[in-house]
């Protein structure tokens, strides 16, 4: 079957033909493409056209390119709409409440793989501004989250070490990580605040999350503090970018002393 022989660079013709093989099922999500001189041979095209056209659709994330394997078609993302309440910063993942945005993903685990304190532990503005403490007297714990077992965010954390028990930090069973650390120092932990922004993945974030460095990512980051206004613990999550979008919903949620009605609870 020949490529169409439209205006525009030959590779964008083929890459164009191919993506609606993909949209049409024709290679259904997951499946392995045939070979590059396959492809050239089906379309009509030389092996080069064909390698610049895959590198194309797997700048769009159209496709998988796995090194001395083969080239897949990708799976559909694994995507949380994340709502955020702006008057009590409750957390609503598609549609219900919670306080981590990936519990409503089906199979979700968070575990540390990652632990630096004292010296060894890298200075971050951010983090030793807001919790008001040097950086030698926190502790940072990096976890990974996966959702069906497929990497969804990274996130990291930093808390004062002197308030962490004993073996809390090597600890590697699944928890929700904010949770974990208000039980193990017995305060009640609510938010600050948060920001929202965007940045591009180092290598470190890269490898945990089997993206290719500089891909995009989101990033919530904040600070949860004592119910008297002591900062506890900064957050620092990292989500690729196509996973998850955060939505604020200024004219749906109750105002603070409303019903969801937006009748005055007062009378």
């Amino acid at each position: 079957m020949p490529i169409p022989r439209s205006s525009g660079p030959l590779y964008l013709q083929f890459a164009h033909e191919l993506q609606e093989c993909i949209d049409t099922g024709q290679y259904p999500a997951g499946s392995r493409l045939p070979s590059e001189p396959e492809l050239a041979a089906h379309f009509g095209a030389n092996r080069l056209t064909v390698r610049q056209a895959m590198a194309e659709l797997e700048r769009a994330g159209a496709i998988e390119i796995r090194r001395g394997v083969g080239t897949f078609v990708r799976r559909p993302v694994v995507r949380a709409t994340i709502d955020v309440n702006p008057n009590s910063a409750r957390l609503d993942v598609d549609g219900r409440s919670t306080p981590l945005p990936v519990r409503d993903l089906q199979g979700t685990e968070e575990r540390t793989v990652e632990v630096t304190a004292g010296p060894d532990l890298a200075p971050d503005r951010h983090a030793a501004e807001h919790l008001r403490l040097p950086t030698g007297a926190l502790t940072r714990l990096d976890t990974l989250i996966t959702a069906s077992g497929r990497p969804w965010a990274v996130s990291s954390y930093w808390v004062a070490t002197r308030l962490l028990p004993a073996g809390f930090a090597e600890s590697t069973e699944s928890r929700n990580t904010t949770v974990a650390v208000a039980e193990a120092i017995g305060i009640d932990l609510v938010y600050d605040w948060r920001s929202f922004s965007a940045i591009a993945a180092d290598i470190a974030d890269a490898r945990r999350l089997g993206i290719g460095a500089g891909s995009p990512l989101l990033v919530r980051e904040g600070v949860n503090c004592a119910p008297d206004g002591q900062p506890v613990l900064y957050v620092r999550r990292r989500i690729y970018g196509e996973n998850a979008s955060y939505v604020l919903r200024y004219r749906t949620w109750p105002r603070e002393g409303e019903d969801p009605d937006g009748a005055d609870a007062g009378g």
